[in-house]
């Protein structure tokens, strides 16, 4: 009897076997292909797992092996190819595979909903409404419109009801009546024989010309860092790119950090191209989705465009990947499965013989590395494509000035001077809220979250206390809920006090704030970008949302109010992140014709980090800070992994943990821990973690396989959640 072999969405880092259906034939068995959902029993619950393989025998008792439910695809949803890089992202991240792919399918997918037809809605006549005698609805002059147009027209699509203005209304009527009905027409699929550029390309640049034929003069596999300082026109060598897969009738798959950027970048790829385009991120419903992933699956759209999930979407016939703002730690899952969008790119793009391109002004440390050792091709572009000029830096020493809600009065000055000569200014905070901290005054209580080990942030707007961290939120109080006194103080400043400050200092100047709570409603943050490129004077205020490929030509100075975050962070990226985002927000100055300066509030300005980031370029700094990393064996130069546990209570998640170090064989690899989390308590749990650090990755990986094997037969591995979190590393 044939065994099918499946990935179920459990917790368990294992495939489960199956026996088909009880009333399926061997030859309908055996033309099962791998990559089809089906249902199974789990337990007392039915899930929709993955087929990964038909095999003639099982290690396990056959009179044990349940039947499946039901087939659900005729057809695989996923190459070969995709399955492998499941299976492969599964291993590597330490993760269940059944999971994995489940990131590898959209939610209704999932769920064992079907796929969406490719069909569009039509209007046509009933066989009664084709004997309808003239001038009977001479009292309904838009039913009796809608009749004629379909008389001389067999169907009608919505989009011609709406530019004859016929109303829905009218449809519903005439349906009512019997004379029209909706139907269902296979909708017509697109020529990608046909010219697939609406507008001509710009005229490219020395810089971007070389890099471009770098990349079109190779076949097959291989990854290149576009490294371009902001402004350097990285977008339109990317266009090109995709214009000449496109001529190869190929699809490009392109990744981008945010989904506040999916409008523009949309907007510009619909500008240049005459192809679909779908487009894959979180803002979507699950039948946007759906239809969206069923556009890159079947071959349709030429283009697929998305955040990080998009990296598992069945492409057809892949030709390209580009992983724009390759530096972004959100291409880095946090949570679940925590894969690396980035380097799973680059797997994606060995299994597939394809080019991958990581663009970035300020490429990962691990990237960089990557390209000065020559595993990737660097390509640099080191003028902006405008021909305009580089920001000025200034730093602006904060120690005893006078500060005004964060801003100090050279500060207050220089946008007050911008203002008036007509220009827009860009203030960056990267913290939302009105304020970090409520404090008592009197008795010096700090407002904490109830559920995690973290102060809650004011939201002064909505009244309101929130935890960042678990979501949790509470009304803002009127009284010290530990003396009574009335003396609470907001300490520190986020986005939402910075905004007030702002429209109390220039009370006639629009100030827009850009943050997570400001674009929540659906194209809020396309409006507000829609706003600022009118060019009215106005001011920007907002967290990194604003520093990541915005294009604003009006922009004459941006200020930092608070660099100094990042040289103290326990994180040992901190000093990389704190410089990409510094860099990466000191772009958006001067992009055109304007010239742009950037001012730094700093209670450090002789660090030499700082001083380092403004004097020297990007490249120079990043290179300090691997020489760092190479001598404390840090990434790049080590491995690094976390083994996380989450219990009820600490002691379990410790002795689990404990237990995991004491048993192991860790030759070629040092373990620290257990330690407390960074949050030791959170959304109520509480959290600790062992560090493995290795040399090689190898014996990293088969360290982490043993914890896992380990940790699965543990007595507490019912009641203690663990999670292995591998540090993005380098890949090849």
């Amino acid at each position: 009897m044939p065994i099918l072999t499946l990935a179920m969405p459990t917790p368990l880092r294992r495939s489960f076997d199956y026996l088909p259906p009880e009333a399926m034939t061997e030859q309908a068995v055996a033309a099962l292909q791998p990559g089809i959902r089906i249902e199974a029993p789990f337990g007392n619950r039915q899930l929709v797992g993955m087929l990964l393989a038909i095999k003639d025998t099982s290690d396990f008792d056959s009179s044990k092996i349940k039947p499946v439910t039901k087939i659900l695809d005729n057809q695989p949803l996923l190459s070969g190819k995709l399955l492998a890089l499941g299976q492969w992202a599964a291993s590597y991240y330490q993760h269940p595979v059944g999971d994995a792919f489940a990131n590898a399918i959209p939610t209704l997918l999932r769920k064992g909903a079907q796929l969406i037809p490719n069909t569009a809605t039509h209007w046509q006549l009933t066989t009664e409404g084709k004997g309808l005698p003239e001038g009977a609805l001479k009292r309904a002059a838009k039913q009796a419109q809608l009749v004629s147009l379909l008389q001389q027209q067999a169907s009608l699509s919505r989009a011609q009801l709406d530019n004859a203005q016929i109303s829905q209304a009218t449809c519903k009527a005439l349906i009512e009546k019997g004379l029209v009905e909706r139907v269902e027409i296979a909708a017509q699929r697109y020529d990608h024989n046909q010219d697939c550029l609406k507008s001509a390309p710009l005229t490219l640049n020395a810089e971007q010309q070389h890099a471009l034929d770098t990349i079109n003069t190779h076949s097959g596999f291989q990854c290149y860092v576009l490294e371009g300082i902001t402004g350097s026109g990285k977008t339109e060598v990317y266009l090109q790119l995709i214009e000449q897969c496109l001529k190869k009738q190929q699809q490009a798959l392109i990744l981008i950090p945010e989904i506040g950027l999916t409008p523009q970048t949309l907007s510009r790829f619909q500008q240049r191209f005459n192809c679909p385009i779908a487009t894959l991120h979180s803002g979507l419903t699950d039948r946007e989705r759906l239809l969206a992933w069923q556009q890159a699956q079947s071959g349709e759209a030429g283009i697929i465009l998305g955040t990080r999930s998009a990296i598992f979407s069945a492409v057809a016939n892949l030709g390209l990947i580009i992983i724009d703002e390759e530096h972004d730690s959100s291409f880095k899952q946090q949570d679940g499965f925590r894969y690396s969008a980035r380097d799973i790119g680059i797997k994606r793009a060995s299994d597939e013989q394809c080019p991958i391109v990581l663009g970035s002004a300020t490429p990962s440390l691990e990237t960089l590395n990557n390209a000065l050792q020559g595993r990737y091709h660097h390509l640099q572009l080191k003028q902006r494509a405008t021909g305009a000029s580089a920001p000025r830096f200034e730093l602006l020493d904060i120690r005893h000035a006078p500060m005004e809600d964060g801003f100090s009065p050279a500060l207050i000055s220089a946008i007050g001077s911008e203002i008036e000569r007509g220009n827009q200014v860009l203030v960056f905070i990267n913290r939302r809220g009105f304020s970090p901290m409520l404090m008592c005054h009197d008795c010096g209580h700090v407002a904490h979250c109830q559920h995690c080990d973290a102060r809650m942030t004011v939201h002064y707007q909505q009244r309101m206390l929130r935890c960042h961290h678990c979501g949790h939120q509470t009304a803002l109080p009127d009284r010290c809920p530990e003396c009574n006194s009335n003396q609470l103080e907001f300490r520190g400043s986020g986005t939402e006090r910075s905004e007030q400050a702002l429209k109390r200092l220039f009370p006639t100047t629009e100030i827009q704030r850009i943050d997570r709570d400001t674009t929540t409603r659906k194209q809020a943050m396309q409006q507000m970008v829609d706003q600022v490129h009118k060019g009215e004077p106005c001011i920007l205020v907002g967290t990194q949302m604003l520093a990541k490929g915005h294009h604003f030509p009006d922009v004459t100075l941006v200020a930092v109010l608070d660099a100094d975050g990042g040289l103290f962070s326990a994180d040992f990226r901190g000093p990389e992140k704190m410089g990409q985002l510094l860099i990466q927000v000191a772009g958006r100055a001067g992009r055109e014709r304007k010239a742009g300066r950037v001012m730094i509030q700093t209670h450090q300005p002789e660090h030499p980090l700082i001083t380092s980031l403004v004097n020297d370029s990007y490249h120079q700094y990043a290179k300090a800070l691997l020489a760092e990393r190479n001598s404390s064996g840090l990434p790049p130069f080590g491995h690094l992994a976390l083994v996380r546990a989450e219990a009820s209570n600490l002691p379990q998640t410790d002795t689990l943990l404990q237990h995991l170090r004491d048993q192991v064989d860790s030759s070629g690899c040092q373990i620290f821990g257990p330690l407390p989390a960074p949050m030791t308590r959170k959304a109520g749990r509480f959290r600790s973690q062992l560090l493995v650090r290795s040399d090689q990755r190898r014996p990293l990986h088969r360290t982490l396989q043993q914890l896992c094997s380990l940790a699965e037969q543990h007595p507490l591995a019912g009641k203690v959640r663990w999670s292995v979190d591998v540090d993005p590393s380098e890949m090849f």
